[in-house]
């Protein structure tokens, strides 16, 4: 964590690398955030997504918001509204706040199908066990 307080985002990126593939949430958090920023490494939402989509699978609530954030613009991969919403109800959930905000921000594009669709997905959801 120092290298990232530091802005030394390639030493952070090494120091992450090996925490996040052997599950670490935290750590898999990160990376997706410079991928995502292009910290320390070229600016890719895909590996952003992958990464980001290992930390949420774990219940990683900041994790889950990023991924739908991705979703919800369509970076790094499709967009999919209803996995947008998905992903920002469970992050608030899981206490982080904003994320209703921005799931209630996003409803406003869909329809009221794809609400429920939605709302079902997150109650049916289970984060991966370790």
């Amino acid at each position: 964590m120092d290298a990232y307080n530091r802005k030394d985002y390639a030493t952070a990126l090494r120091e992450w690398q090996a925490l996040a593939e052997q599950g670490e949430a935290d750590a898999q958090d990160f990376l997706g955030t410079l991928h995502f920023k292009g910290w320390g490494v070229a600016q890719d939402y895909t590996e952003a997504r992958q990464w980001w989509e290992k930390a949420a699978a774990q219940a990683s609530a900041s994790a889950q918001s990023d991924l739908a954030l991705l979703y919800a613009n369509g970076l790094g991969g499709s967009q999919d509204l209803v996995q947008g919403y998905m992903w920002y109800s469970l992050a608030a959930e899981n206490g982080y706040e904003i994320a209703t905000g921005y799931r209630n921000d996003l409803a406003k594009q869909m329809t009221p199908a794809q609400i429920a669709e939605a709302q079902q997905l997150a109650r049916e959801w289970k984060p991966l066990k370790k």
